[in-house]
């Protein structure tokens, strides 16, 4: 018994017609009935009344359908099984993140997964969130690490909270301590102080601006315009303060002051987004699972 004299079997019995089952399984109609025949001779039983118009199924055929059609369903699940561990070995994950995350929470979990996939090509895209979503939506990405809320909530795609992640204050060690010296700064307290601030369409400054004027002021900016990495640098350069996510402010290294932010300080809320019409590819969803359990 063949896999194919199977799938014949199947799609005759579903279209009680050989011609239209032919057309639907790509074959010549002469090779489906011989190929049906010749599954009656192995079973040694009529699979099918053939009356001119009119195609019933037999005893046996009743008995055969379900079973073909569970052996059909069951090969195609070890095909997509098989597939689903080839994705693991070769292939691509398309991954969208901010910038800052890129420098504070990626590192580590990229490293774990290259460790465990080496044959995965990690492609990372940096972006605000608005841009990442819209990438998203179109296919150019697999998965985004995104702030939310997003700028423009989109019915297409499903977040999944990652972690909440508090916000501090950075300076040079060679400049004052912002805030008047204390362990802790409010915003309030930087009513006033130069910032070295992002620029435009970057989730964090309109965070900190937003803050600053809750407080009822509007922020002074020495430098802005610039990425993470050039934020950092500036500031370690005197320039100014700039707030920053913690882990970013952790990974920096020597040459700046961290200030924590005083309560209820400010946090924002990183997610994994996909889109809600398409799974991502099983190495994708892999990655997803790594970040989710980091």
């Amino acid at each position: 018994m063949q896999f194919q004299q199977l799938q014949y079997f199947v799609a005759v019995a579903e279209t009680r017609h050989f011609t239209r089952a032919a057309e639907l399984v790509h074959v010549a109609q002469p090779s489906l009935s011989q190929q049906i025949r010749a599954l009656e001779r192995e079973l040694g039983a009529d699979l099918f009344q053939r009356a001119r118009g009119n195609i019933t199924l037999t005893d046996a055929g009743e008995a055969l359908l379900p079973l073909a059609r569970r052996i059909l369903a069951d090969t195609e699940t070890a095909r997509y099984e098989v597939q689903e561990l080839v994705q693991l070995r070769s292939g691509r994950v398309r991954l969208g993140a901010t910038p800052s995350l890129c420098t504070g929470l990626l590192p580590d979990v990229l490293r774990a997964f290259h460790d465990r996939y080496p044959g995965i090509r990690l492609l990372i895209e940096e972006g605000g969130s608005h841009d990442l979503v819209r990438q998203l939506a179109r296919g150019a990405l697999d998965l985004a690490l995104v702030v939310l809320p997003l700028p423009t909530p989109s019915p297409a795609l499903t977040t999944v909270e990652l972690l909440r992640e508090d916000l501090v204050v950075v300076s040079s060690p060679e400049a004052p301590k912002p805030g008047g010296g204390g362990r802790t700064v409010r915003i309030a307290d930087l009513e006033g102080a130069r910032l070295v601030m992002f620029r435009h369409g970057y989730d964090l400054r309109e965070l900190t601006v937003a803050a600053c004027r809750a407080e009822g002021f509007e922020p002074d900016f020495a430098v802005e315009g610039g990425e993470m990495d050039a934020v950092l640098g500036f500031v370690r350069a005197g320039l100014g303060v700039a707030v920053v996510p913690r882990m970013v402010a952790a990974r920096s290294g020597r040459g700046l002051r961290v200030t924590p932010l005083a309560r209820p300080g400010l946090h924002r809320v990183i997610a994994l987004a996909h889109r809600s019409d398409v799974a991502p590819p099983r190495a994708a969803r892999e990655l997803q699972r790594m970040l989710l359990e980091r």
